[in-house]
């Protein structure tokens, strides 16, 4: 197959994967890209190993805190740790910027925080309705705002996290 190829070979692109990651790396890619519990099989499908290896691999994400278990369903389901995301995403904030430049985008985060605040009337944007107009337009402007809102927030707590890792040497309490 040539660069320019319309059409992989099949089956080309799970060789690749294969060959370039082992089991417990693709089960690692999979669960995070589970967004719900998932059972250990269909990841196992997913990864293209053994429902064995896969529930071996997923329990030993559960013990490092990447993953959660529900081991009483059957069969066992898994998802991604969004805590854990969090915390990998605070740290490379912290790596990557300075406290002052951190503090700088909390600064800017509360401001538009604030400013959707003003605009909704409430600190809260579940408490927003955003079916209230009559236009798609219109709904659909609201949507954007109160999602953009809610990412808002996230930011705030996501960059205040990473503060926090950023003084006290990657840890989250002072030593």
């Amino acid at each position: 197959m040539t660069e320019f190829d319309p059409a992989p070979e099949p089956g080309a692109p799970r060789r690749r994967w294969q060959e370039r990651t082992d089991t417990f790396g693709r089960v690692y890619d999979v669960l995070l890209g589970v967004t719900s519990p998932t059972a250990y099989t269909d990841i196992a499908d997913l990864a293209d190993c053994s429902p064995n290896a896969a529930k071996k691999h997923l329990d030993r994400l559960v013990e490092m805190g990447i993953a959660r278990a529900e081991k009483a369903s059957r069969p066992a389901t898994y998802e991604r740790n969004e805590g854990y995301l969090e915390w990998q995403e605070a740290s490379r904030i912290a790596t990557d910027l300075s406290v002052e430049e951190i503090i700088e985008r909390v600064e800017a985060l509360e401001a538009r925080r604030s400013e959707y605040e003003t605009e909704f009337g409430t600190t809260d944007p579940t408490d927003v309705s955003v079916f209230d107009h009559e236009t798609h337009d219109a709904i659909h402007e609201r949507m954007a705002a109160v999602s953009d809102w809610q990412g808002v927030i996230r930011d705030v707590r996501l960059y205040e996290l990473a503060r926090r890792l950023a003084q006290n040497d990657g840890h989250l309490i002072p030593a």
